[in-house]
């Protein structure tokens, strides 16, 4: 992974720029060394119905390494989330889910059982994630504590 070479990744969405996912940019972009295209566009509603909906959140996964669940999103749209899971399953995208923000809410199972990663909102576990899952690249991090 490089400038030229950055990771396609697909964040869920239901055509509204939710709070999870312009969150979850925010981490994308303070991490250090981490290069990605944003495939997914939230602003690109069809107006043709349930069909158009599907195949406009297709074309947009088609390109796809890896697609990003946010799964604070399901409860209020189940239907919509439920079918990237099931579109990223039959394009075979590696999906890593995201927990509820906060941890308030637990995991929806339907979530849990799809992904192949689950992460916590923390920037670190969710760049690593991602590169495990796009690219096999395993980061070997180590956490550093200072001691005063």
């Amino acid at each position: 992974m490089s400038e030229r070479n950055p990771i396609r990744l697909f964040v869920t969405h239901a055509f509204a720029k939710h709070a999870d996912w312009l969150r979850v940019f925010e981490y994308l972009e303070n991490a250090s060394n981490f290069f990605y295209v944003n495939l997914s566009d939230p602003e690109a509603a069809p107006a043709a119905g349930p069909d158009g909906v599907h195949e406009a959140l297709r074309q947009q996964m088609a390109d796809a390494e890896t697609v990003l669940v946010l799964s604070g999103l399901y409860d209020d749209h189940r239907d919509l989330i439920q079918f990237q899971l099931d579109c990223a399953g039959a394009l075979d995208k590696a999906i890593v889910a995201v927990e509820p923000f906060g941890g308030a809410l637990e995991m929806p199972a339907a979530v849990r059982e799809r992904a192949d990663e689950v992460v916590r909102w923390n920037d670190r576990d969710i760049v690593d994630a991602i590169r495990r899952q796009a690219r096999h690249e395993d980061t070997q991090r180590w956490e550093v504590i200072d001691f005063p």
